[in-house]
């Protein structure tokens, strides 16, 4: 069980300040507009489901894409690890408490009553991607998955059970903040979601730097002996 808490603290402490459910609950209202409840729900529930597959595919192809491409374990610890401390610094240093800009790019005005039907077809471009999950997840992910190859396949199993438990409370995190977008909007502020995600993103960092080093342990006794 060790295994799967570690997975989980690991998935969920990284792939929260990315995904930003609060943060980007800013820019779904703002697509979605003066909606009724019930369509925020609806959305939210397909935009959660989403997340999870879009996530879980990303982790299950991850080790086999590497593999194709020649790519060692070590080299993709150190590679993957100093993006996601690059994306935590960069997180850590934002001046407001908006999402990422791959986030918001796809971002539009909000849109009007007559246009609520659309917004159904939207549900995976651009709601789960790149607004929900965007290419800072995909390589956290990557590297998470093949950071959970283990030794023996049970051990293997319990750390993508954790990395699955994790993406589900996540995407549960965020059907809630969708769901109920404008009532959490009203009432919590900008700088007090950017106040928390401030600490979020310091772990980030912490952990891109813990993956590196992993690799580079590897690494440097191979380059030595050489």
């Amino acid at each position: 069980m060790y295994l799967v808490w570690k997975f989980f603290a690991l998935g969920f402490s990284a792939l929260l300040p990315l995904v930003n459910p609060l943060g980007s609950a800013f820019v779904f209202l703002g697509l979605v507009g003066l909606a009724p409840i019930e369509v925020y729900r609806s959305l939210a529930r397909k935009i959660a489901f989403n997340t999870i597959i879009f996530l879980i595919v990303v982790a299950l192809i991850g080790s086999s894409l590497l593999s194709f491409f020649g790519i060692s374990l070590p080299i993709m610890q150190v590679s993957g690890g100093i993006i996601i401390a690059m994306i935590g610094w960069s997180l850590l240093n934002q001046q407001d408490s908006h999402p990422s800009p791959e986030k918001t790019v796809a971002a539009q005005p909000a849109v009007t009553d007559s246009e609520i039907a659309s917004l159904k077809s939207k549900a995976f471009y651009p709601f789960t991607f790149p607004i929900t999950a965007g290419p800072g997840c995909i390589v956290v992910m990557l590297t998470l998955s093949v950071h959970a190859r283990q030794p023996v396949i049970t051990q293997t199993l319990l750390a993508y059970a954790g990395l699955l438990a994790a993406v589900i409370l996540l995407s549960a995190s965020v059907y809630l903040c969708y769901a109920y977008a404008p009532k959490i909007v009203r009432s919590i502020s900008p700088g007090t979601v950017h106040g928390i995600l401030r600490v979020v993103a310091f772990i980030l960092f912490s952990i891109g730097i813990q993956i590196a080093w992993n690799g580079l342990s590897v690494l440097v006794p191979q380059l030595l002996r050489k």
